[in-house]
């Protein structure tokens, strides 16, 4: 498939809510390590009702309004900075996708676009063991492959993050809650990081050429 369409971002999204609940606990096991242990019961907090909103949004308009509903959704419903972090790369994308389908170029530039709310809301950088050390060579990544088409460049992507999550281990924390630990943040994956592979390769999933992870 070569064209984000409406029933496919409606997939993509509810692949992330079936992958946040099945890794609830990994995330949670992985934010009490470095946070404050929440990381995983606030995303599943936050896409049960982002599920629930999109039951009610009839006849989307554009895949951008099922990507702003949900960042919204994201914002109002989940505590910590997960919420507001994706909620606004959500909400990021969704405003950069006015169409009924998107081509891959348009998806990558999307995004970006996701990203850099993320940027600019977390004040983050790579290197700082946050989301975007994920989705940084995700974009890369995608951006890359996105002319070998979407599912090619959704595989790559997901790929990517997850190599994004294993280069967290060693870096010391320098933005969040992890960032108080100082050295005792070295040697842990990165939470955010960790649900930022479950989006991406939650894609990769509703486009049907990965398996989801776990």
């Amino acid at each position: 498939m070569d064209v984000i369409d409406i029933p496919l971002v409606l997939a993509w999204v509810r692949e992330i809510a079936a992958a946040v609940e099945q890794q609830e606990a990994r995330l949670t096991e992985l934010d009490s390590a470095i946070g404050d242990g929440d990381h995983g019961s606030n995303l599943r907090r936050g896409f049960t009702a982002v599920l629930a909103a999109l039951d009610t949004l009839d006849e989307p308009a554009s895949v951008g309004a099922v990507l702003t509903r949900t960042g919204s959704t994201l914002i109002s419903k989940v505590g910590g900075a997960s919420g507001p972090l994706y909620g606004s790369a959500f909400r990021a994308m969704g405003a950069a996708l006015p169409g009924e389908t998107a081509d891959p170029a348009e998806f990558a530039a999307a995004l970006a676009a996701g990203l850099a709310a993320i940027r600019k809301l977390g004040a983050a950088e790579p290197g700082d063991k946050t989301v975007v050390d994920a989705w940084t060579p995700a974009l890369a990544a995608f951006e890359r492959t996105a002319d070998t088409g979407l599912a090619a460049a959704a595989g790559s992507a997901a790929e990517a993050a997850a190599q994004g999550v294993l280069d967290t281990v060693p870096l010391q924390a320098r933005k969040g809650r992890a960032s108080y630990l100082g050295p005792r943040s070295v040697g842990h994956p990165d939470p955010g990081a960790a649900s930022t592979e479950l989006i991406f390769r939650a894609l990769a999933t509703a486009l049907g050429r990965l398996k989801p992870s776990g």
